[in-house]
């Protein structure tokens, strides 16, 4: 198989004709090497259904439905694991990231380049909120990160199966896929684009997704949030030092007596030091303590590749 295209699908019944219309379009070139797969991320809709009759009906189409919703990120790992092409491209149900450019992605890889990414240029149909926090969530995370991770980038990329089997190499479970490709190294490049507006039905990404995610991609690949901690609390040992100085001079030489203000505020301010460094800490045990557990990634309820005999599959992923 040459081509793999994966796309991890939740609640996405609305999109997936138009998405299957599309991609069958994009990839017409190398129609009789590719699969399209689509993961369903235990969707409470009928996107399982459809998958099955997509299937039943274009030969390039693969259904992956999972045994529960275990996420994006895992769902999009769960297609990786099963894509069996020597290129595999990687693209949301939602359509807002164009499957026409895997015609110039795929003309800059036969260039030599490992990994092909997409940059958004501009971000149509999302609110200012979303934008500024997207451009703020990208420039944190390299500042804090220890890998290079391309601003204003998504999944949306094409990969060689070299960078691929590095990334699947990689045990975590907290995982943040487009940064393990970026710290995985290769050959890689970008290309710029216009990201459009849902195609149809509703984002499912909530704001407490949005910071679970913040969170694991900073935990993933950075220690330096427990090295602010520890710079924190050395700030606050001085600021101690100095304000110790402070009213032990006012009682010697002023004989005042602290009022309950400036009690307060001292107790209100270390206390919230030691809270956001025990915050910070348990970000990381906990995260040691998933990976310590070791369960499978997921697990497959069916393929419409034994689609007489669902359940048979029944994949577990510890990689």
């Amino acid at each position: 198989m040459h081509l793999s295209i994966v796309v991890p699908c939740m609640n996405e019944s609305l999109v997936l004709s138009e998405l299957i219309s599309r991609l069958s379009g994009a990839v017409e070139h190398w129609k009789s090497q590719s699969e399209i797969i689509l993961i369903d991320d235990g969707s409470t809709d009928s996107t399982w259904a459809d998958i099955e009759e997509l299937a039943k009906l274009n030969p390039l189409v693969r259904g992956v439905k999972l045994s529960a919703n275990r996420g994006h990120q895992l769902a999009l790992t769960a297609g990786l694991e099963t894509a069996t092409g020597e290129r595999i491209f990687m693209l949301d149900a939602d359509l807002q990231d164009p499957p026409e450019l895997i015609s110039e992605m795929m003309a800059l890889m036969d260039q030599g380049y490992d990994v092909v990414y997409g940059r958004r240029k501009k971000r149509h149909g999302e609110s200012v909120l979303k934008k500024v926090t997207a451009y703020t969530f990208y420039r944190t995370l390299n500042f804090l990160s220890d890998a290079n991770i391309p601003n204003d980038t998504g999944d949306f990329r094409l990969v060689n199966r070299r960078a691929l089997d590095a990334v699947l190499s990689m045990p975590e479970r907290a995982r943040f896929i487009r940064g393990m490709f970026s710290w995985a190294g290769f050959r890689q490049i970008g290309i710029e684009y216009d990201r459009s507006e849902r195609f149809a039905g509703e984002t499912k990404y909530g704001w407490s997704a949005m910071i679970k995610f913040a969170l694991d991609a900073v935990t993933g690949f950075s220690i330096r949030p427990l090295r602010i901690a520890t710079q924190l609390s050395i700030l606050t040992a001085i600021i101690t030092v100095g304000m110790a100085i402070y009213v032990i001079g006012g009682l010697i030489f002023f004989q005042t007596v602290p009022g309950w203000a400036s009690t307060l505020l001292a107790i209100s301010f270390f206390s919230s030091i030691q809270l956001l460094t025990l915050g910070i800490m348990g970000e990381y045990v906990g995260r040691l303590y998933i990976e310590a557990k070791n369960r499978p990634l997921y697990f497959v309820d069916e393929d419409t590749a034994n689609a007489t005999s669902p359940n048979v599959d029944e994949k577990a992923n510890a990689s």
